[in-house]
């Protein structure tokens, strides 16, 4: 599996796309944390007459928690971040992906068909990055691991891609806080 994917990381285009990947998801999730820190609910409307085994009541029991909706918004925003800095990508693989498991387990519980093929869409493209970063991951998993060997191409490494997250993630921050700050 190591020298699939090792082969597959010497093509620019897949190593761009790999890239563009990580912002993506990091940006999904940065969008998607702002209204939590800021104590807005999911939907613009309450839940609360919603019948109680619906979506919308489950996100209006979250929002109305307080802190834990608070720690949801929190835990997004790192994760985001991390997965869009080169440096922290692979520890924000890691962060994203047990977050992405337990909204795919929810909206899947729920039923909702339309947000479970973007969250799944969403886990499997955070499989595909952890098996990216196997090489690093590897040491925790198996109880017997290989040489590590760093298969990253120099042109994934170039500075510019830090740069890029950064400024991808202020972008979004401002953003979403520019949309939701007249919003109560």
């Amino acid at each position: 599996m190591e020298k699939l994917i090792s082969r597959f990381k010497k093509i620019r285009l897949i190593q761009v796309s790999t890239i563009g990947l990580r912002y993506l998801l990091g940006a999904s999730f940065v969008h998607a944390s702002i209204f939590k820190i800021q104590g807005l609910r999911f939907t613009p409307q309450s839940g609360e007459s919603a019948p109680i085994d619906s979506l919308n009541h489950f996100f209006e029991a979250l929002y109305q928690s307080g802190p834990y909706w608070h720690f949801l918004g929190w835990s997004q925003l790192l994760a985001g971040f991390l997965l869009m800095i080169p440096a922290f990508s692979t520890l924000g693989a890691v962060v994203f992906f047990p977050v992405i498991l337990n909204i795919f387990i929810i909206t899947f519980s729920f039923e909702s068909t339309s947000i479970l093929i973007i969250t799944f869409l969403m886990l499997l493209a955070t499989i595909y990055l952890l098996l990216w970063d196997w090489h690093k991951l590897k040491f925790v998993v198996l109880p017997e691991p290989t040489n590590y060997v760093d298969n990253s191409m120099p042109f994934s490494k170039h500075k510019i891609w830090t740069y890029l997250g950064i400024l991808f993630f202020l972008l979004v921050l401002l953003f979403r806080y520019l949309t939701t700050k007249n919003v109560n």
